[in-house]
């Protein structure tokens, strides 16, 4: 049981909780040895308990603990004590990125696709170390109050893998890839997908695929189709879009192969957002079938001549061979045996071959079918003998519901429901909505055979209007031209120092498309090249997490933080920064902040000459006593280990009116023996622990 105060292996000082999860519980302590501020990750109990667990996440956390890299939370330590399993972790102040993304509800492509890029380097270099990460989303990415972005968690992730654990242990589905849903094997690639599900959200504010259930986003991970974040936000570059839908392969041959090739198309995406350079590999193109080349029927020929004189070669060979074999027999078996199996050996014989081969593939088809007729004849398939009336029985049905005027999504949810199999084609229609059911196969209220297919016709948009070229023109001619065809237009401003200010860098969708009149068009102006300065924003009176993301958002950093009594403004808000709100510096100026402690609160003193613990008559003058003096709001003020005395304390500026005083020692048990046998047991060591309280003096 971890406390407040206490000392881990008489080095780590926990000194508060600063977060908790599935898994493990998380503190800041204090590094004593080497005088810094660290994290303590503690297992929890259900996980402690469990042998098979804490050994493979020991070895998974030694093996992170050989990562030194700037995007990953490095680990210092692993240890146990009194069974208590933890990692001392360097300490990170900052918010993670899911509550990053809460904040600001979605985070711009530029601003996402540099965390990317700094995620990704963290998970190379743990790849290229063969540690993977099996569980990247965004709660286990930390933004630093510089807006350094760091990976945490490596090793803890592999250990819950390998042994059966509720999923809301694992953490959440909505990040795992197909191969990890199915419970297969996982690789790097797996990392790759994760990340890809992490930038979407980053670009649009909400996770791809969502369920009641684990196991129903499982399956949509496995079977659904990965959706376009350009469906949610248009303005997204299709370059981006496209890096994202290439992580997000359900085979992991067609994602990125490595984080490194991953790293240099986002680095490209900045460079060259309007460039469509992201190329997916299709592995099954290797196997599809091409026309034969004029260079291909040549090279077939010429083997096919070699083959025919080679074979006409062999034949003759073997009539010599048999002529000499008639004359001399004897002599064939005696001496030449060794040379006869070498000549036949290289005998070859294209009838045979063929023959051998339709009787293989004869015989395999014979295999097949009796497989077949066992396999269907324990499902019944093939069960001949059965009289009709039975076959009518073991058929179960069903009435068929109405589906016409359902969107499609909620009338093939319907049929599933039913047992029936839904087919979908589509029809243009200018009446109804697009997804509206027009009709069905099957009419209302007849009574069908489950798993019939009942083919759904659905209402798609009527063919739109062709979107013009604006691209080059101002804004005014743009909008103008776009307005006249009866599309509605959506501008966002861009820096772009090689476009002239005012006039149109790209569009979305994209001239010579065609799109339903009345639909948005976006269309990104240039504001000419991208001046350094930036505007400092209001961050007083947040606390300093939200300041501290505030800031980064808008280019800046966060310099020195200090705390200070301020009646005005609450406990743990910011009562000061260093630049005015509106003020105009330079990108990466440090913000000094203030931190509101409240009011000024009365202080107390301790001086006192701290006495031995008498109260227990088995301590006895000379014996080595951890002594420790704790204020009851958690501030430690001694912590020493004497032989002798009374101790001198002597403080001042307590904030806590009373605390108390803790002796450790150890005794030595006498032997006991037991007056029936005569046997003497061993006394053996007890630690001794008491508490003395006492009450400060106010100042």
């Amino acid at each position: 049981m971890i406390k407040i105060g206490m000392m881990i292996v008489d080095r780590y000082e926990i000194l508060e909780k600063i977060g908790t999860g599935g898994m493990s519980d998380v503190y800041k302590a204090k590094d004593h040895k080497l005088n810094r501020f660290v994290a303590v990750k503690v297992l929890k109990q259900e996980f402690s308990e469990n042998a098979n667990f804490v050994s493979k996440f020991r070895i998974e956390a030694q093996a992170a603990a050989g990562l030194m890299h700037p995007n990953i939370v490095n680990v210092y330590d692993v240890g146990e004590e009194s069974e208590n399993h933890y990692i001392v972790m360097e300490l990170v102040e900052g918010i993670t990125l899911k509550k990053y993304i809460e904040k600001k509800a979605r985070l711009s492509v530029k601003e996402a696709v540099s965390i990317a890029i700094q995620v990704s380097m963290g998970i190379e270099a743990a790849h290229n170390n063969h540690i993977i990460h099996r569980d990247i989303k965004p709660q286990n990415i930390i933004i630093s109050k510089e807006g350094k972005v760091k990976v945490t968690d490596f090793g803890i992730a592999k250990a819950a893998t390998s042994n059966t654990i509720t999923s809301n242990v694992m953490g959440s589905v909505h990040y795992t890839s197909p191969e990890q849903a199915r419970g297969g094997y996982s690789d790097e690639k797996s990392d790759i997908y994760s990340l890809g599900v992490t930038m979407f959200e980053m670009l649009t504010g909400r996770v791809p695929f969502n369920g009641e259930t684990t196991v129903a986003i499982a399956i949509k991970h496995i079977q659904e189709e990965f959706p376009s974040p350009r469906e949610y936000v248009p303005e997204i570059p299709v370059c981006v879009e496209q890096i994202v839908l290439k992580c997000c392969q359900k085979s992991p041959d067609r994602r990125y192969q490595s984080m490194a090739e991953l790293i240099a198309d986002l680095k490209q995406s900045l460079i060259s957002p309007d460039e469509d350079f992201v190329k997916v590999a299709d592995p099954d193109e290797e196997a599809s079938t091409r026309m034969i080349t004029d260079k291909d029927m040549v090279q077939i020929k010429r083997q096919s001549e070699n083959r025919d004189s080679m074979d006409e070669a062999m034949r003759l060979k073997k009539d010599v061979r048999d002529r000499d074999r008639d004359r001399n027999n004897d002599r064939y078996y005696e001496e030449d045996d060794e040379e006869d199996w070498d000549d036949e050996e290289e005998d070859y014989d294209p009838k045979m071959e063929k023959i051998t081969t339709i009787l293989a593939v004869v015989a395999a088809l014979l295999i097949g079918c009796i497989l077949i007729f066992m396999v269907g004849r324990t499902m019944g398939v093939f069960n001949f003998g059965a009289k009709e009336e039975d076959q009518t029985q073991e058929t179960e049905q069903v009435e068929m519901i109405r589906v016409v005027g359902m969107h499609v999504d909620e009338a093939k949810k319907a049929l599933l429901d039913l047992g029936l199999s839904p087919e979908i084609k589509y029809e243009e229609s200018s009446n109804y909505d697009a997804g509206t059911v027009l009709r069905a196969s099957v009419g209302d209220g007849l009574m069908i055979d489950k798993g019939t297919t009942i083919v759904l016709t659905v209402a798609e948009a009527a063919e739109g209007v062709q979107v013009p070229d604006v691209t080059g023109k101002s804004q005014t001619e743009a909008e103008s031209v776009l307005t006249k065809e009866g599309f509605v237009v959506n501008v966002v401003e861009s820096y772009d120092a090689s476009v002239e200010k005012g006039m149109v860098i790209s569009q979305s969708p994209e001239a010579q498309t065609k799109a339903p009149a009345g639909s948005n068009i976006t269309i990104r102006v240039s504001q000419g090249a991208e001046d350094n300065k930036v505007r400092v924003p209001k961050v007083i009176d947040m606390t300093e997490m939200d300041a501290t993301a505030t800031l980064t958002e808008s280019g800046l950093t966060v310099g020195t933080v200090t705390q200070v009594e301020n009646a005005e403004t609450e406990v743990d808000l910011v009562c000061y920064q260093s630049y005015s709100e509106g003020s105009y510096v330079d990108k990466g100026t440090a913000v000094d902040l203030r931190i509101s402690t409240g009011p000024s609160q009365k202080t107390y003193r301790y001086s006192e000459a701290i006495t031995a613990p008498t109260e227990d008559p088995s301590y006895q003058n000379g014996m080595e006593v951890w002594v420790t003096l704790t204020t009851y709001d958690g501030t430690q003020l001694l912590s020493t280990q004497t032989t002798t005395f009374p101790v001198t304390a002597n403080y001042t500026g307590i904030k806590s009116p009373s605390g108390v005083i803790r002796y450790s020692f150890t005794v030595q048990k006498e032997p006991v023996t037991n007056p029936e046998t005569g046997e003497t047991t061993e006394g053996g060591t007890e630690v001794k622990t008491i508490e003395r309280q006492v009450n400060f003096t106010e100042e």
